[in-house]
C-alpha cells in the first residue's frame, strides 16, 4: 500500500523518542519557536480534554483559520469533489464512524485524505450514508467554542500525536508516550477490549490492549491494561510537591476510557490515586474556590461530544467549567487548554505530517484560554498532544519526560505575557452548571470502536 513507504520512513523517529542530539526528526515541519513562558505570570493549568472532532468538522469558516468546506473522496476508484454538511449535535447526528487504526490509515490513504468513503464501506454504519464524514457542526450548537476562540487563541495545527482511538491519546496527555519497550519499535495503539479501560478491568486473558510495531504489525493480544513504565507528568509533579487532580466519571458507570490514571498502576494502587477525583462535576465546584497548579478535566460521553450521543450539553459543559474558573480568584493566572482527543472518523483536509511509525495523527482542535492569551488569534504552528505535556513542564520548571514531550512545540505562541492581564468575560451557553451538578452519570462505554 501506497501509505507503507510513508510510515516506515517515519519509523525512522520511532515513539517521538528524540536523538541524543536533541533534534527535531528528518522532514519533520516544526517552527523552532520559544518554549518557555513565563512561569511568574502562569501559575494553573487546566486541560479540558473533549472527544472526537476533527478541526474541518468543528471550525469549517472560522476566519483565518485553515478550513476546507469541501473535501474529496475515492468513489469507485475515481476521486470525487464533496461538499461538506451542516449537521446538528441531535439532528443528524447519525452515530459514532469508525475512528481506530485502521481507519485512520485509510481515512489518510498516504496523504491524499480521501479515504472516507472506503472507510465507511469496510466499516459500514446502518443508516450512516458514505457522506457522512463529510460534515461541521451547526454553529449554534458550538457557539460557546466560537466565542472562546474570538476572545482568546485557536490552533489550527493541532494534531494528535498517534493514529487510533481514544485510548492511547489520552495516555500521550499525561505521559507523552504509549512505547512499551526501550527501543521504542512497540507501542499501545486503539483500545482495550474489556472496560474499564484500566487496572479495574476484569483480569482474564481477553483483556488485552492492541499493540502496533514499527514493521506496522498490530496485535490484538497485548498487555493487559495496566502500566508500570510510564512515569506521567505525576511523578515530576509529586517530586517537586506540585498538586495535581484529574477529574474524570466513577469507575463504575463511565469511567472506560476518561479515568486514564487507573491505566498508571502506580497512581492506581498508590497515595495518587486521591489526586483522581470523580465524579468529574466537582470541578464546577472546586474551580470557584481554589484550583490546584494542574487539572485535568474529562467528561462522560454524554457531554463529551462524541457523536452518536444526540447530546448537545459538550459546549455547555466546557464553557460552564471556564465560567467557574474566570470567574474565580484563579483566573489571574491561569492557562485552559480545551482540545478534542482523536478526529472521529470526521473529515479534515490537512494531511498529518509524518515523524514515527504511529503519526501524527489528524488535525483536532485546541483553544488557548488565559488572560495573557492572545486575542482572536488563529495559531499555525504545529502542535501536538506532546506540546501540552511540553507547556506544564515549563510552567513548573519540570525536567521533559523526554518523548514526544521533547520534539514538540511548546505553546508560547498563544501568550503575549507583555500585555496586561484581560478581565474574564462570560461565555454564554445553553446550560448552567446545575444541570451537570445534578445529572445522573449514564452507564455504558463511552467509545468501543476498534476500526
Amino acid at each position: 500500500m501506497k501509505r507503507l513507504a510513508v510510515l516506515l520512513v517515519a519509523a525512522l523517529a520511532a515513539c517521538g523518542s528524540p536523538s541524543q542530539s536533541g533534534a527535531l526528526p528528518a522532514g519533520s515541519a516544526f517552527s523552532v519557536i520559544a518554549n518557555t513562558p513565563s512561569s511568574n505570570r502562569i501559575k494553573h493549568v487546566v486541560v479540558i480534554i473533549q472527544e472526537n472532532r476533527s478541526f474541518d468538522d468543528m471550525f469549517s469558516g472560522f476566519p483565518n483559520a485553515d478550513t476546507q468546506p469541501y473535501g474529496y473522496a475515492n468513489e469507485n476508484g475515481k476521486e470525487v469533489k464533496v461538499t461538506l454538511r451542516s449537521r446538528s449535535f441531535t439532528k443528524g447526528d447519525l452515530g459514532d464512524l469508525p475512528h481506530g487504526y485502521a481507519a485512520n490509515i485509510v481515512d489518510y490513504d498516504g496523504g491524499k485524505m480521501n479515504g472516507f468513503y472506503e472507510s465507511m464501506q469496510k466499516w459500514p454504519r446502518p443508516g450512516e450514508p458514505f457522506t457522512y464524514p463529510y460534515a461541521y457542526l451547526d454553529r449554534t450548537d458550538v457557539a460557546p467554542y466560537w466565542t472562546m476562540a474570538q476572545q482568546y487563541v485557536l490552533a489550527d495545527k493541532m494534531f494528535a500525536t498517534e493514529w487510533g482511538a481514544s485510548f492511547t491519546a489520552h495516555i500521550d496527555l499525561i505521559a507523552a508516550i504509549t512505547c512499551l519497550n526501550d527501543q521504542k519499535t512497540l507501542a499501545l495503539v486503539d483500545t482495550p477490549k474489556v472496560s474499564p479501560w484500566g487496572c479495574d478491568a476484569p483480569k482474564h486473558p481477553l483483556t488485552t490492549t492492541p499493540t502496533l510495531n514499527s514493521n506496522l504489525q498490530r496485535n490484538v493480544n497485548g498487555p493487559f491494561p495496566c502500566f508500570t513504565r510510564y512515569a506521567t507528568l505525576a511523578k515530576p509533579l509529586d517530586n517537586k510537591h506540585i498538586a495535581w487532580r484529574y477529574y474524570a466519571p466513577p469507575l463504575d458507570s463511565f469511567g472506560d476510557i476518561y479515568s486514564t490514571f487507573d491505566a498508571i498502576k502506580w497512581v492506581r494502587y498508590g497515595s495518587d490515586w486521591n489526586n483522581v477525583i470523580s465524579p468529574q462535576t466537582k470541578i464546577l465546584l472546586d474551580a470557584p474556590k481554589q484550583l490546584v497548579p494542574v487539572t485535568w478535566v474529562v467528561p462522560t460521553g454524554v457531554d463529551s461530544d462524541h457523536p452518536g450521543q444526540k447530546s448537545d450539553t459538550g459546549p455547555s459543559w466546557v464553557a460552564d467549567i471556564v465560567n467557574a474558573i474566570g470567574e474565580s480568584p484563579s483566573w489571574k493566572d491561569t492557562a485552559i487548554i480545551v482540545l478534542w482527543d482523536d478526529w472521529g472518523g470526521f473529515y479534515d483536509h490537512v494531511p498529518p505530517p509524518q515523524l514515527d511509525y504511529l503519526g501524527l495523527s489528524f488535525r483536532v482542535p485546541m483553544l488557548v484560554i488565559s488572560p495573557y492569551a492572545k486575542k482572536n488569534y488563529v495559531s499555525h504552528v504545529q502542535y501536538e498532544f506532546g506540546s501540552v505535556v511540553k507547556f506544564i513542564e515549563n510552567v513548573f520548571g519540570l525536567p521533559s519526560l523526554g518523548f514526544t514531550d521533547e520534539r514538540a512545540n511548546g505553546l508560547s505562541d498563544a501568550f503575549d505575557f507583555s500585555q496586561k492581564p484581560r478581565a474574564f468575560q462570560k461565555i454564554p451557553c445553553k446550560y448552567p452548571p446545575s444541570h451537570f451538578i445534578h445529572a445522573q452519570v449514564p452507564n455504558g462505554p463511552p467509545d468501543t470502536d476498534e476500526n
